[in-house]
């Protein structure tokens, strides 16, 4: 089913450029089909704020269900911006007053960066715990990613992340654990292993979650858990790891961070995400840290990064499964939401157990 083209926001002619299916809005007016009211809470940085719209729009748009998905982007105060992206965002951008206003049939909420180790001390803090308290009352579910999960079970549960010792980045091979009938409707229809992107500092664990009621549904030996949901079984969902990633954008990470050491950001010469390139980029990469590391003790300029040179040898092994679980996801968001956007759910949805899953 389509995105709706609702308003003049450039990602949607991006998207459209990349054939994926977006309808005008004069189009779907004429459609007898209900429509779903996404959300999503961008709190990225502006240097990733219009990859974030298109990589979650992709996964919203590439849903089967029978519905016309109108994306609704706002974010919140307290997130530092330039003059580019706030201008972007005053002229696309919802305000949270007018999402609450109109009302939404989901949520989405992203990552952020955070420059405390005490959540609680970021500026953004009391206007993200506002979101999830609006939430909590008006929204059928909401799917929280990485940051935005740490923050949720934080302010939900009293849960306080746990540093790493080192950055996890990479992609990571998980499994869908308690595979018994029934399965969990998000994880309907996916193979019972699969990938997944993750690029974090900080984790939760399955212990922590599993003892404050949140029930984990996907997790990996090496990354730890990345997909679980709310005592509830819907009302939240979490990711740990970042199942919207595009395929190169762990490349431009390890771009962003090798520019970090050429600049005297960082002591150490990046390490190569874990399970990512290739055997033939990974001897490119090391050719190429020898030129860095001789331009920057020569004080000359940075080597051209060959990003080009390694974009064919670079997949995308997440994608489908990240698709199967966000129409699963919005599949039961459409059977058991209000009609009335404003509303979170039809009369006599159970909202201890709204999809009425077994214990």
């Amino acid at each position: 089913m389509p995105l709706v083209a609702h308003t003049d926001l450039p990602t949607f002619k991006r998207l459209a450029a990349e054939g994926e299916n977006i309808l005008p809005a004069d189009r779907a007016g004429k459609q007898d089909i209900r429509e779903l009211h996404i959300g999503i809470l961008n709190m990225m940085p502006d240097a990733a704020l219009e990859a974030t719209e298109r990589q979650f729009m992709r996964l919203v748009g590439a849903c089967n269900q029978i519905a016309q998905f109108h994306v609704h982007l706002f974010t919140i105060e307290g997130l530092e911006r330039g003059l580019k992206m706030q201008a972007h965002i005053e002229k696309y951008y919802d305000t949270f007053a007018q999402i609450k206003h109109d009302g939404l049939d989901a949520l989405i909420i992203s990552g952020a960066n955070v420059t405390h180790a005490n959540l609680e001390l970021e500026s953004f803090w009391k206007p993200l715990t506002e979101v999830f308290e609006w939430a909590k009352n008006n929204v059928t579910s909401t799917l929280c990613s990485c940051l935005a999960t740490h923050a949720l079970i934080q302010y939900s549960h009293g849960i306080k992340r746990t540093p790493l010792a080192s950055k996890r980045w990479g992609v990571f091979s998980h499994k869908v654990i308690n595979r018994t009938f029934p399965l969990h409707p998000l994880i309907a229809e996916s193979n019972s292993r699969f990938d997944v992107p993750h690029s974090r500092f900080n984790d939760v664990s399955a212990a922590d979650m599993s003892l404050h009621g949140i029930k984990v549904l996907v997790k990996s030996e090496e990354a730890g858990v990345h997909l679980a949901v709310s005592k509830d079984g819907f009302r939240v969902v979490y990711f740990q790891g970042h199942p919207e990633y595009d395929d190169i954008s762990l490349l431009k990470e390890y771009k962003r961070e090798v520019i970090s050491f050429f600049q005297y950001l960082r002591t150490d010469y990046p390490p190569f995400p874990k399970h990512y390139f290739p055997q033939a980029v990974r001897q490119l990469f090391n050719h190429y840290q020898q030129q860095v590391v001789f331009a920057r003790q020569q004080q000359q300029s940075m080597p051209q990064f060959p990003e080009a040179e390694v974009l064919e040898y670079i997949d995308n092994t997440w994608r489908d499964t990240a698709k199967a679980v966000f129409n699963n996801w919005l599949g039961k968001v459409y059977q058991i939401t209000n009609q009335d956007r404003r509303l979170p759910f039809m009369d006599g949805v159970n909202l201890d157990n709204p999809l009425n899953l077994s214990s």
